[in-house]
């Protein structure tokens, strides 16, 4: 038997879901429905892990990314969403299936399959890029996945930035990009998760909540006591951003290739 977490701010929703995954499985047990990130973040403090997870991505009170900043997590995540663009972050983590709502009963029983598979071996969930293509059946090349330029408005002109001149993302009230010559511009978007899933994984990274950060930008790295990390960026930005302990590993990892 496989112990299930529902993370999904809809009541209705949850139910359907909780109903199509019992006709799909008789051996996964729906042991909690989380409505919020606020009762996930809650339940994840004072619980193990599930073997299964089913997260919605837009929560009422905020992105589910947002746990796997606060817990490490190994069980596979089906993500069940009615937006498509957070694909590659959903694969990026634990993400062993991305179904679009309203979730067809073939498409999750597969995907419940695949997460039997992974449970039995005891494994880590991996998932291609080919996978991922597969699931949200959209062809086309991996490099057309990622914004080759950002829009930036100064004096009522409309200028491109391309990512490659970016040095990092910076939210300090509003969101701004600066680029390696140590210009600084107001970007159009809401928030830097918007702007994290346009990225490349392999050259940004996700620094901290405030900044996102080009590889090629990075001076030098300064580990802590603590283990927390303090990254300085190139002249002429000589700015710092700090990586949190449980962060830490990871970014060693990527900035180390």
């Amino acid at each position: 038997m496989m112990k299930a977490v529902i993370i999904e701010d809809e009541n209705l929703i949850a139910k359907e879901l909780q109903n199509k995954i019992a006709n799909a499985a008789a051996d996964v047990q729906v042991v909690e429905v989380l409505p919020s990130l606020k009762t996930a973040k809650k339940w994840f403090m004072q619980n193990a892990e599930p073997d299964l997870l089913f997260m919605d991505i837009q929560l009422s009170d905020g992105v589910s990314f947002e746990l796997f900043e606060h817990f490490t997590m190994s069980c596979p995540v089906i993500f069940t969403t009615a937006y498509d663009e957070y694909a590659i972050r959903a694969f990026k983590v634990n993400g062993i299936d991305y179904l679009l709502k309203p979730v067809d009963n073939e498409e999750l029983k597969t995907a419940i399959d695949k997460c039997r598979k992974l449970h039995e071996a005891n494994s880590k969930p991996a998932a291609s890029m080919q996978e991922l293509m597969q699931a949200l059946q959209h062809p086309g090349s991996v490099s057309s996945l990622y914004k080759e330029k950002f829009i930036v408005s100064v004096r009522n002109n409309w200028i491109p930035v391309p990512a490659k001149d970016i040095a990092c993302f910076v939210r300090d009230n509003l969101n701004y990009l600066f680029t390696f010559s140590g210009d600084k511009y107001i970007l159009d978007y809401t928030t830097l998760e918007e702007v994290e899933e346009l990225l490349d994984p392999k050259i940004f990274y996700r620094a901290n909540r405030q900044s996102i950060v080009h590889i090629d930008a990075i001076q030098s790295v300064k580990p802590h006591e603590n283990q927390k990390l303090t990254l300085t960026l190139k002249a002429p930005l000589k700015m710092e951003q700090d990586v949190s302990r449980e962060k830490a590993p990871g970014f060693k990892k990527w900035f180390d290739r």
